[in-house]
């Protein structure tokens, strides 16, 4: 979806994010396509991510929410990917972004990747199958329990699979929702981005 919104942010943070991407996609890892400029605006403008906060993103692919987040509201922020051809698009992105000095990258499979002490804010966008969101959910909850600290979970696009079991776990309060149906045509009623906190 190349509007002129998507191209016009592109642009402005230097880097290249737009198009989708399936040709490592399987039953388990889901085709790189990024967040819409739109649905992040309104992320940015929701009060829950400020220039204190950490912002881990599974499945960065190319870098966009990492990029575009740590310009809007000044946040530090890590992309985790599991494919090399894709982070090696986000290192391109890296050298050329202006706000790359708050970005970092990794190369990582989510199922065994180290969660970082410092993050604080988890952004998914269907990156992966719900079997996979399980395990990243674990590592989560490990680093919480290691470093009691106030957790967000923001999933955008949820799948069923993923708020059935986001519903189901007592550890993760549902704490708001971000409207996200008046910016696309037909009024999709997975335009949103679901928050959840975590809580011991």
């Amino acid at each position: 979806m190349n509007d002129p919104k998507e191209l016009m942010w592109d642009k402005l943070l230097k880097i290249k994010t737009t198009g989708r991407d399936d040709s490592h996609a399987d039953q388990y890892h889901y085709p790189y396509e990024p967040t819409p400029y739109g649905v992040l605006e309104r992320l940015a403008d929701s009060g829950y991510i400020g220039k204190k906060n950490t912002l881990a993103d599974y499945g960065c692919g190319k870098g966009r929410v990492d990029f575009y987040l740590s310009y809007q509201v000044r946040c530090k922020t890590i992309g985790i990917e599991y494919d090399q051809r894709i982070y090696a698009g986000a290192i391109g992105n890296q050298r050329t972004a202006v706000s790359s000095v708050r970005t970092e990258f990794r190369l990582a499979d989510a199922k065994t990747y180290e969660v970082d002490k410092q993050a604080d804010r988890f952004y998914f966008f269907n990156p992966f199958s719900v079997e996979i969101l399980h395990k990243a959910a674990a590592r989560i909850m490990d680093s919480y329990y290691e470093y009691p600290r106030e957790i967000l979970l923001f999933f955008y696009y949820p799948s069923d699979e993923y708020v059935s079991y986001l519903m189901t776990q007592d550890q993760f309060l549902f704490w708001d929702e971000i409207d996200c149906t008046d910016l696309f045509p037909g009024k999709n009623s997975r335009e949103k981005i679901l928050i959840f906190r975590v809580h011991g």
